[in-house]
């Protein structure tokens, strides 16, 4: 008989989680809401042919199906298969699903799926020659939300990525593209094989078109509680789970003490993340460090319970009109969602 889950409330900044690299590794897999995601449970919009023709080749890069046979091709020598995909489509549209399918269909010994800012802490923790040689040998990694907006942390990544395909490793990438954002994405394919033009040969390029299954629009609110609702709410949760409450200035200035490889253990156990007195970001490293943080959290699919300024506003306009738009958009995306759970 397993034992009852932990109750109660916990604060976030009394926390000081460590994780080893090995630790690090083994979480190294499909987050929660893709743990069972498959080939068989993606349903492609007829509406939009490209979808199925993405979940085809992508079952013969798995190894789960046969290239089709027959047609006009049936007698010219088979394509090589490049060691990597990029999955190239907009918000919503299933990349990640799709990309999860393949790290369970594949029949492989050592494989691993992550996000981009998952590999570069990584790389962080560890020392870039030690992250070499702890994946030298794994048959596939998979890359969530490839970032495209940092050029020293997606330089490293091209050098570890070609290091590994060199020595036989399968690579599959999708990268982060924003909901609703007037058509930023449009040329990700582009964008990506220009910033990883040292291993741009080594990609095929899959398009996927469509709309955004949720139906999520970054210009909704995120949800904002009085006082005393916020309170009903976090004790409700508390009877129920263990649950956090935090001043958001208190976890802001807290995350800049914890190496954002270990935010995941932050929030390890919890049932829904509390911050009280929500207020406008001044600083963009913060500001991007908390970005990390939601990434965690909305992976986790953990609620959010918040008081103050709306969450969707936590990001200044001058800071959505710099480099690093397309991240802030997919976090206020994911913080709408995630105070509506």
């Amino acid at each position: 008989m397993s034992a009852p889950a932990p109750t109660g409330i916990v604060h976030l900044a009394d926390r000081t989680p460590q994780l080893a690299g090995a630790d690090m590794v083994a979480a190294l897999v499909p987050p929660p809401q893709f743990a069972d995601a498959t080939f068989e449970t993606y349903r492609a919009d007829a509406a939009f042919p490209s979808q199925q023709e993405a979940k085809d080749l992508l079952q013969v890069f798995a190894g789960a199906a046969q290239p089709a046979k027959g047609g006009f091709f049936r007698k010219a020598k088979r394509p090589e298969t490049k060691p990597g995909i990029y999955l190239d489509g907009g918000f919503g549209v299933g990349k990640t699903h799709l990309l999860a399918a393949v790290y369970h269909a594949m029949p492989a010994r050592r494989k691993y799926f992550g996000s981009f800012i998952e590999y570069t802490a990584l790389v962080g923790a560890l020392g870039y020659q030690n992250t070499v040689e702890l994946f030298r040998g794994a048959d596939l990694l998979c890359i969530d939300e490839f970032e495209l907006d940092d050029p020293g942390d997606t330089m490293v990544m091209t050098r570890l990525l070609g290091e590994l395909v060199s020595s036989g490793t399968r690579l599959a990438a999708t990268s982060n593209t924003p909901p609703n954002a007037l058509g930023e994405g449009r040329f990700a394919a582009q964008d990506f094989l220009r910033e990883i033009h040292a291993m741009a040969s080594s990609f095929q390029t899959i398009r996927i078109d469509g709309t955004d299954y949720r139906h999520r629009a970054v210009d909704g609110h995120a949800a904002v509680l009085t006082g005393p609702q916020y309170d009903a709410a976090i004790a409700d949760a508390s009877a129920r789970g263990a649950v956090s409450d935090d001043a958001f200035a208190d976890l802001v200035a807290h995350l800049a003490r914890v190496h954002p490889s270990r935010y995941i253990r932050l929030i390890d156990g919890l049932s829904a993340v509390g911050l009280r007195d929500v207020e406008p970001l001044a600083d963009q490293s913060a500001a991007l460090r908390f970005v990390a943080f939601i990434d965690r959290v909305y992976d986790a699919e953990l609620p959010i319970r918040a008081t103050g300024t709306s969450l969707d506003l936590v990001f200044p306009e001058e800071m959505l009109a710099g480099g690093y738009r397309k991240k802030y958009l997919r976090a206020i995306s994911r913080l709408v969602a995630s105070t509506l759970a």
